[in-house]
């Protein structure tokens, strides 16, 4: 976005038109472009601050800018919060501090069944399954999977293949699983494990150590000695499991709380808040967030409001925030409890254990961001030195403005071919931005024909003038390749000079690549130690990874169809009940002769011949 002149805004109008109550309040520059959204009390006093007190630099930039405001009076503060963050995501004010909108946490899902299943679940949840969390990040659930399957015992395995067991898998082997699919647990049992792994999470580990303990007892007392070993192998490994959660909390008053831990780090111009999650007095782990737009950001205060405005937009936070700012945690609690009905308990100089709490998280932002601005400086050095290298032109002379999009093509032996295209731009891959092509109507294993398609395809809507050419394309192969990306080129009128072609280089090592041009210039070998070839190959390697995962994909899902279909003397009405009776393809691969011949229509010669076609047995 072009920047703006300074102008002469007088805002006595606007302020002396303003009431004094709650709303929301939006700056536009000279062109309509919003410069920022704000949310008020009282939109008279702070609409009114930005002109009578002396901001900061970025907030004076911001002033200087302002051609309109313009202002929406809201019933309350709560109501306006709402607002305020629908205009930040519809407008994306330049100025204001925005964080990414990552609602979909995992959570631990224990199923409706008779014998629950513990699984990794993300998404809405519903009333049919018991969920624990939210947790951080998908590690943190399979962690917890991992600990509950050494304590309780749970399955981890799909309905389909839970009901066609006919003997213990793997895990009951290794005292990971009760085996309920054979029936070594009666149903009460596993309830009860259940409900104890239930109690576990939420922090009630001395209830469940005793329960344990007397259970083992008891079996001792009426000399069940086997029973009673098993039940001490539990308690063993929930001995081991408590060991290793050093920062659980030990008991008192943070014993059974939900919390989040907020902790807002300050370096280098940029911002990092770290957001650790405690459940049932449980700490599950933390994620760092990286605002956009927080350049000079000097307040954690600004930054910390800004993200609990964003982060809890649309769903409540838990019974207790602690945060590492100067926060005015009476008119956020007011706010809370106003919205969302729910009593929140905000501290700032929090003790004991949340003390703890808040200081790991103060120092995983602080790590978190150091990483951040070491990682950034490494990138754009990279960035720069590709630009040096092949000479690019890039708009205004500045390497974040350098757009490249890298090709590859993949397939298994000329089936499912996909090509791929990723994006690199402002010193990072831009995941929003990749595309897949599936390539249709060529010769399998054509990798020529495949890439033509796929560049035709792309780059027509620039010959079109309908988007613009970005500064580099590189093309992961030889010559070959490139040849037929420059025939492309030249067919849709667009400069070939942009081409560049990625070759492996002698026996395939990497940091031996050459960079192969469409012109006469000879190949290049940049070297193990260039910057800007680890940054080549880091493109191309996003490249290949997203065009194999494609095609995985599509081979996967073209194989599933198939493989049914193709099945002899099965139509499509009996195709569809052995799909239904057994959940689809795997439920069906998992199921004996026994149960295929109890498919309506399925006589036993019949199940027969479709297990050996679906296992790649001889027929009769």
């Amino acid at each position: 976005m072009a920047d703006t002149a300074p102008v002469a805004f007088d805002p006595r109008p606007v302020l002396e038109g303003l009431p004094g109550r709650p709303g929301v309040y939006r700056m536009f520059d000279t062109q309509g472009q919003p410069l920022y959204v704000g949310k008020a009390r009282d939109l008279k006093k702070r609409v009114s601050s930005y002109f009578n007190r002396g901001p900061g630099p970025r907030i004076a930039h911001m002033v200087a800018r302002i051609a309109r405001i313009e202002t929406t009076v809201t019933r309350s503060e709560a109501e306006a919060l709402l607002l305020e963050n629908n205009l930040i995501k519809s407008l994306a004010p330049r100025y204001n501090i925005l964080f990414r909108d990552d609602k979909s946490y995992p959570y631990l899902k224990f199923s409706h069944h008779a014998y629950p299943r513990i699984a990794y679940y993300r998404g809405a949840v519903d009333r049919k399954a018991q969920y624990f969390g939210p947790f951080p990040n998908a590690w943190a659930v399979k962690d917890s999977i991992r600990e509950l399957q050494k304590v309780f015992r749970l399955r981890t395995c799909e309905d389909t293949v839970f009901s066609h067991r006919s003997r213990p898998c793997l895990l009951h082997q290794i005292q990971r699983c009760s085996a309920p699919c054979v029936k070594l647990i009666d149903e009460a049992a596993y309830a009860q494990d259940v409900d104890r792994a239930l109690r576990f999470l939420r922090g009630q580990t001395r209830e469940v150590t005793a329960e344990l303990e007397a259970k083992m007892q008891a079996y001792a007392e009426q000399l069940k000695f086997e029973q009673a070993a098993a039940v001490r192998d539990q308690l063993g490994s929930l001995s081991r499991v408590l060991h290793q959660q050093s920062v659980e909390a030990t008991g008192g008053a943070t014993q059974d709380v939900d919390a989040d831990i907020i902790a807002v780090a300050l370096d280098g111009g940029q911002a990092c808040v770290n957001l650790a999650m405690v459940r049932g007095g449980r700490h599950l782990g933390d994620k760092p967030y990286f605002p956009l737009r927080a350049e000079e950001a000097s307040d954690p205060l600004e930054v910390l409001e800004a993200f609990l405005s964003q982060h809890y937009a649309e769903e409540a936070p838990p019974p207790v925030l602690v945060v590492n700012a100067d926060l005015d945690a009476t008119a956020w609690q007011r706010l809370f409890a106003e919205r969302d009905g729910v009593k929140v308990s905000i501290l700032r100089q929090p003790q004991a254990q949340r003390r703890r709490w808040l200081e790991m998280a103060e120092g995983n932002a602080k790590l978190a961001l150091a990483r951040r601005l070491a990682e950034e400086g490494s990138q754009q050095a990279r960035t720069q030195a590709l630009v040096d290298v092949l000479g690019l032109e890039v708009d205004e002379g500045d390497p974040a403005r350098l757009r490249v999009e890298c090709f590859d093509v993949s397939h298994t032996t000329g089936e499912a071919t996909q090509a791929s295209c990723v994006v690199y731009a402002s010193h990072a891959m831009q995941p929003k931005e990749y595309r897949r092509f599936n390539i249709s109507d060529v010769e399998p294993g054509d990798d020529y024909a495949a890439m033509r398609q796929v560049l035709t395809r792309r780059y027509s809507v620039v010959a079109r003038g309908e988007a613009a050419l970005p500064n580099l394309v590189l093309i992961d192969g030889g010559k070959g390749q490139v040849e037929v990306a420059r025939q492309v080129f030249e067919e849709l009128g667009l400069d070939p000079g942009v081409l560049v072609g990625v070759a492996k280089g002698e026996e395939r090592k990497v940091g031996l690549e050459e960079l192969v041009f469409p012109d006469d210039r000879p190949p290049l070998v940049l070297g193990r130690e260039s910057q800007a070839l680890m940054l080549v190959a880091q493109i191309r390697d996003e490249a290949h990874r997203f065009a194999i995962t494609g095609m995985r994909a599509r081979r996967a899902k073209t194989r599933n169809t198939s493989q049914v279909e193709d099945l002899e003397g099965i139509g499509p009405k009996r195709r569809q009940k052995l799909l239904a009776r057994f959940g689809g393809l795997r439920g069906l691969l998992a199921a004996s002769v026994e149960d295929i011949a109890q498919v309506d229509g399925v006589s036993r010669k019949l199940a027969d011949r479709i297990y050996a076609q679906l296992h790649g047995q001889p027929g009769e």
